[in-house]
């Protein structure tokens, strides 16, 4: 099961999931996103915008 192998991942990680079904949880799991680091230090780096601070999400709900 792909759904209860991801959530098991992302407990390790300490990353508390909480969803409907388990099939949706892999439209939103960390391997479905960009580094935001590697965007913002390219953004930074072509002057399309300027690294004023580093943030450290603590939570995120959908719905």
């Amino acid at each position: 099961m792909w759904g209860e192998t991801l959530l098991k991942e992302m407990e390790a990680r300490g990353i508390i999931v909480r969803a409907a079904s388990k099939s949706g949880v892999a439209e939103e799991a960390g391997f479905a996103y960009k580094d935001l680091a590697a965007v913002v230090d390219v953004l930074h780096r072509l002057d399309i915008s300027r690294r004023v601070a580093s943030l450290t999400p603590i939570g995120n709900i959908k719905g």
